[in-house]
């Protein structure tokens, strides 16, 4: 059961919301569609727990819908984008605004059912500040606070939002540069090196339970057992 969660599609293509309506409607999801980055912001967008992007649209693309999103309204509901455009300089920009995923077009309808349950099934409701996940770690999302086995740990925010990140994307690896555009931004200028020494770092803190971030060689850092 998806307990009707509800999911906002925002493309400048009818028949592809009409492909997404329909496919994500069957899977049990609540939908509703908007065929401009306008149009999506005359909705109630806090009522949303997943919004699916084209990037390239009219007068405004989906990446400056999610800027608005993201900084504007401060929502944290997932993000995909849907692109015919997929270069690394566009994921990295889309990583950068807090996308969650990012999928090429044309692209596999049951790929992106299941990248959408995936998220869905990390991610905490909107309506919640306090998630459970990855075993003993607690991310309080409200005071920016992670537990483990119950106990608050002392963390930079660099520290933080890697460990955030990893613990809601249990077992999903992500590349040094995907970590760069999530965490560091555009502010300042740092290197691969930066992420290992940061996790250098945070894995000591960890004590014990260092071990859990793993790095798999030529790939990226990932969370598991």
């Amino acid at each position: 059961m998806n307990d009707r969660r509800k999911i906002l599609a925002v493309d400048d293509e009818e028949p592809i919301l009409e492909i997404l309506s329909f496919n994500l409607e069957g899977d049990g999801y609540a939908v509703d569609t908007c065929l401009s980055a306008e149009e999506a912001m005359r909705k109630n967008l806090a009522s949303y727990d997943l919004f699916i992007l084209d990037v390239m649209m009219g007068h405004m693309s989906g990446f400056r819908l999610a800027e608005k999103i993201r900084k504007e309204l401060s929502l944290t509901a997932p993000i995909i984008f849907l692109t015919a455009r997929d270069t690394e300089n566009d994921r990295i920009t889309g990583f950068n605004l807090g996308a969650d995923d990012y999928l090429a077009k044309p692209f596999s309808v049951r790929e992106l059912l299941a990248r959408v349950k995936a998220i869905l099934r990390r991610s905490a409701p909107s309506r919640l500040t306090l998630e459970t996940v990855a075993g003993s770690f607690t991310v309080d999302t409200e005071s920016s606070l992670i537990l483990s086995d119950g106990k608050p740990l002392e963390l930079t925010r660099r520290e933080y939002d890697i460990l955030s990140l990893l613990v809601r994307n249990e077992g999903k690896i992500f590349p040094r540069h995907e970590l760069l555009a999530r965490v560091w931004g555009d502010d300042v200028i740092v290197t691969d090196r930066t992420v290992d020494v940061t996790i250098a770092r945070l894995r000591k803190k960890l004590g014990d339970k260092g071990g859990m971030i793993k790095n798999k060689s030529g790939y990226g850092y990932y969370l598991g057992d």
